[in-house]
């Protein structure tokens, strides 16, 4: 018993003395120290806060000038409602306003159905709703 920890002993001190008179060197490519900086960069918060709610979609197309044309008319009928441009390859959405319920958009799409006939209610992330919103 006293040889096996004698020879425990000696090993640890031997390796503890051993670690601590050698140098050591990493060699690493120079990208890794831009990497580490890229990821400890802090990302600050969402400036608006999203939940879940209900836009309206009012028009896609591939072609940016109409869907402007399209955007211009809504903003001229409801300067107060938020619109959106989304591009999904390759087409452009124009979606409008920030629904809570699926009652108010019902409310708005029945008075947008006359200028936008093939208008429809869908399901998304939403910026909180404007507090000067009719």
């Amino acid at each position: 018993m006293r040889s096996y920890l004698f020879i425990v002993f000696f090993t640890t001190y031997y390796m503890t003395g051993f670690c601590q008179s050698e140098n050591i060197k990493i060699i690493k490519d120079q990208r890794i120290d831009g990497l580490v900086s890229k990821q400890s960069v802090v990302i600050p918060p969402a400036t608006s806060p999203q939940l879940s709610g209900y836009r309206i979609q009012l028009f896609f197309d591939n072609d940016r000038k109409l869907l402007d044309e399209a955007r211009s008319k809504f903003i001229s009928l409801y300067p107060k409602i938020d619109t959106y441009v989304i591009y999904n390859a390759p087409n452009y959405f124009l979606k409008v306003g920030d629904f809570r319920t699926m009652l108010e958009a019902e409310r708005i799409k029945s008075t947008l159905f006359r200028e936008f006939p093939t208008c429809f209610i869908t399901k998304e992330l939403i910026n909180l709703p404007r507090i000067d919103q009719d």
